[in-house]
């Protein structure tokens, strides 16, 4: 039943009851003919009064419940930008608000669905890639081992040197993606985990580099303060950062170039916290890329070549972890060339506990 036909047929009813009471008045002597007739022609005009004011007044309580209607059916429909016309009574005007806030939350719902959709076959496809290239490479020289075609021993060597460097770079891919996937729990470490000393980490760390920065005869410097610089994060994760950095700069660094790390103290409104940078002499990142560059799989046309070595995911493993450990990263044009990588971290300090004089 519809609202107007309801609310009608209750006028009606409540006009009925009236005039049965003046009837029965009438026949037990308690009104004239007279009163009779005046109080049931003021009745039916009352009545027909109304029922004029029910159709005019209701007319815009079914505008707006058909407003609504119409915005749930699109919506059903799979317009999720559908909303409705904040007017009519107070009570309406609240619920258009609300069915609007309820559409744009669908419509952000469904864009964050589709955006997960897109990376996860965007991941997929560059897993292929990234994967396909070193299997392909490892099977060609393995079947030229196998059909000893090789015979010549220096030759010979060199494809297991090749497939060796393949298979650890499957490897490294392999791990960049465990790690990835884990850091995406946002897993927090005990408060107790949480300390670094930067040089401790760094002296574990710049040995596993002499080789690379030996192959490019690169000049490297590292710049710290005189004091030993304690850092609010677990020492496996500036590790890991300070790495995923010196690989990238490693990696687009020109033969004979510059390279090095610094680190300084800031203090700021919250506490103390520590920047450090890592500088190369490559051939730079635009400023549109700036951004970008820290998305997974993300290559530019000419800094971040398939060639190159990089899978795209090293920079967003160190973005994932400064972030979750409530620094910020960015990446700045160094002078004359190349690039400049910058992150922060709170710097550890210890919680005083107050005391007597």
């Amino acid at each position: 039943m519809k609202l107007r036909t309801y609310l009608l047929l209750v006028n009606t009813i409540s006009i009925a009851f009236i005039i049965i009471l003046l009837v029965a008045f009438y026949r037990y002597m308690l009104l004239s003919m007279g009163q009779f007739i005046w109080l049931t022609t003021a009745t039916i005009g009352a009545g027909v009064v109304s029922v004029l004011l029910h159709f005019f007044l209701l007319r815009p309580l079914e505008a707006a419940v058909r407003r609504i209607g119409e915005g749930a059916r699109r919506i059903a429909a799979g317009d999720l930008q559908a909303r409705i016309e904040h007017s009519g009574l107070k009570e309406f005007k609240q619920l258009a608000d609300q069915f609007n806030h309820m559409g744009s939350s669908l419509e952000e719902s469904f864009r964050q669905v589709k955006a997960a959709e897109s990376a996860q076959r965007e991941l997929v496809a560059n897993m292929a890639h990234d994967l396909r290239t070193p299997l392909a490479s490892v099977q060609s020289y393995v079947e030229a081992l196998e059909d000893d075609i090789i015979q010549d021993e220096r030759t010979f060597r060199n494809y297991l040197a090749t497939i060796r460097t393949e298979t650890v770079r499957l490897g490294i891919l392999i791990q960049d993606l465990f790690e990835l996937s884990t850091l995406d729990k946002v897993k927090q470490e005990p408060e107790e985990l949480k300390l670094s000393i930067a040089e401790d980490v760094l002296v574990e760390l710049l040995p596993r580099f002499t080789k690379p920065i030996d192959m490019k005869s690169l000049q490297f410097n590292v710049k710290l303060p005189d004091r030993s610089l304690r850092l609010r994060i677990a020492p496996r994760h500036l590790q890991r950062i300070l790495q995923n950095l010196l690989e990238n700069a490693i990696r687009h660094s020109p033969k004979d170039g510059k390279l090095s790390i610094t680190a300084e103290e800031i203090e700021g409104i919250g506490g103390t916290i520590v920047r450090f940078t890592v500088s190369d002499e490559g051939e730079g990142i635009s400023v549109e890329e700036r951004e970008l560059i820290f998305e997974r799989f993300y290559r530019s046309d000419h800094s971040r070549s398939r060639e190159g070595g990089g899978a795209g995911l090293g920079l967003s493993i160190a973005k994932l972890l400064v972030e979750q450990n409530g620094g910020q990263i960015g990446v700045l044009a160094a002078s004359p060339q190349g690039s400049e990588f910058w992150f922060t971290l709170e710097a550890f300090q210890e919680e005083r506990t107050g005391g007597g004089r």
